[in-house]
């Protein structure tokens, strides 16, 4: 099998290899996953949930080894432990939800023909592929795995190629739970190793970029299976007149900056009152100046490199076009080479709409902040996107933002703070636009969207006779 070169982020260097699964093999591990699920469905949710619940344990045991792991990918420490962290209280969550959404319905009978009545029985989809991204691998990589699985699913998860390193020990984790470990298979690979779980699976779950998202709409459309996915953003922010500027600028760093910006909702346009903008404008610099890098020591400072180093040239493609167009740059604007590749953040004005730093999604610590004269305008500034990830809208008066933010072309919108989406897990919401696709991982839709409903239909009346279809009835 061929090796796949991994590098570490804080040197640039490559430390550690990966099989790469060719098409065979995946097709192999395919069979035997579809096999193991039947066994998995028919065993029944209560012991899909005891097997969950082991598996938390185990999660919770080899916690170390996975965030250590994780901190090698990244180049970051604090998040690793939260990613994990938040993985556990993700499997609380559905282990408490499952039961509810998963419950017989007595039957019922339909409103058009009152003579039959009906009840559903929920198949899941027999195998989901799982194509996970390189800026937060294990969160949004088990994600949508836990649910599936709970509601009967086999999967089959790939994580990034750039950030695969979590698979052993999260695989080592499985170890000596015998259901559970049957279906679940985790795989490692690159993009022919995501092609070839697409051709086998029944349902396949892909985050990650625009452009491969496209490419995995079309191949899952020629198979005519679901196709669930979670792409990019250029996530605006609305200061209103009224807003806290203190708690605002907060906010929106958090957001922006945190994670070295490599978020998908991380907040990318900031438009501003023109009333409070220099005020907004010298806050955001001041507070972006005081954020330090997480070199030499990666106990130190709030952020951490670019997980992948080719990242710079995009960004400094789009801050070059930029300066170009006339925009100031106030603080950072220049990418720090330790061996790995870390980003200050950088603060622009001067903005205007053509630049590529206002259209194109940027994924890294970049506040572009730009004014507007009206909230009528305002919205037209933030909708004036392809995408519509989420967006975030800053005001004292409730009404005022909720109107506001009702508008903005995004599937959540995050009021009087920022990225809301990143903690709050269980509440529904679609991805608008070229920012995905299918329905969604957040609240009980998270779960059931792996569930096909079969209607069994009961007749309690007579069969009506081919007579129906006589000529000559029309009255």
């Amino acid at each position: 099998m061929k090796k796949i070169p991994v590098l570490n982020p804080r040197t640039g260097q490559p430390d550690f290899q990966i099989d790469n699964y060719p098409p065979a093999e995946i097709a192999k591990r395919a069979t035997a996953l579809r096999t193991a699920q039947q066994s998995w469905q028919q065993a029944g949710l209560e012991y899909r949930c005891a097997q969950l619940a082991a598996w938390r344990q185990q999660l919770e045991d080899h916690g170390p080894a996975i965030a250590q792991a994780l901190c090698a990918d990244t180049g970051r420490r604090t998040f690793a432990h939260f990613e994990l962290r938040k993985i556990l209280e993700i499997v609380d969550h559905w282990l408490n939800q499952a039961p509810h959404l998963l419950a017989e319905k007595p039957a019922a009978r339909s409103a058009l023909v009152p003579s039959v009545e009906y009840r559903h029985k929920l198949i899941p989809y027999p195998l989901v592929g799982i194509i996970s991204p390189w800026n937060v691998p294990l969160i949004l990589g088990l994600i949508d795995t836990i649910p599936a699985l709970l509601a009967g699913c086999a999967c089959l998860l790939k994580p990034s190629e750039i950030t695969p390193r979590f698979a052993a020990p999260l695989q080592a984790s499985l170890q000596g739970i015998a259901g559970l470990q049957d279906v679940l298979g985790i795989v490692t690979g690159a993009a022919d190793t995501g092609q070839a779980i697409i051709d086998q699976a029944d349902a396949i779950c892909f985050t990650g970029s625009v452009a491969t998202g496209r490419k995995v709409a079309k191949h899952a459309a020629r198979r005519l299976i679901p196709a669930f996915l979670e792409l990019g953003g250029k996530d605006p922010a609305i200061v209103l007149e009224s807003a806290d500027i203190d708690n605002a600028t907060t906010a929106i760093v958090r957001s922006a900056i945190g994670m070295t910006g490599q978020a998908c909702q991380s907040l990318e346009r900031i438009y501003v009152h023109q009333s409070r903008y220099q005020a907004t404008l010298d806050l955001l610099i001041a507070k972006c100046q005081q954020i330090q890098i997480n070199w030499p020591d990666i106990d130190s400072g709030q952020i951490g490199p670019l997980i992948y180093a080719p990242q710079a040239k995009i960004i400094q493609s789009q801050i070059a076009d930029a300066k170009a167009k006339g925009a100031t740059i106030h603080c950072g604007g220049q990418p720090i080479d330790h061996g790995g590749i870390w980003y200050p953040p950088t603060v622009l004005s001067n903005l205007s709409p053509d630049m590529r730093i206002l259209q194109e999604e940027t994924f890294g610590p970049i506040l572009p902040v730009i004014p507007f004269s009206t909230p009528k305008q305002a919205l037209e500034l933030a909708n004036n996107s392809e995408f519509g990830l989420s967006a975030a809208v800053f005001s004292t008066d409730r009404t005022e933002a909720e109107q506001l933010a009702a508008q903005i072309h995004a599937g959540a919108v995050s009021i009087n703070d920022a990225s809301l989406t990143a903690v709050v897990t269980d509440v529904p919401k679609n991805s608008f636009g070229c920012s995905g696709l299918g329905g969604s991982r957040m609240g009980t839709v998270g779960l059931t969207r792996f569930l096909r409903h079969r209607a069994l239909l009961y007749q309690t009346a007579p069969a009506l006779s081919i007579d129906i279809f006589a000529e000559g009835q029309i009255s």
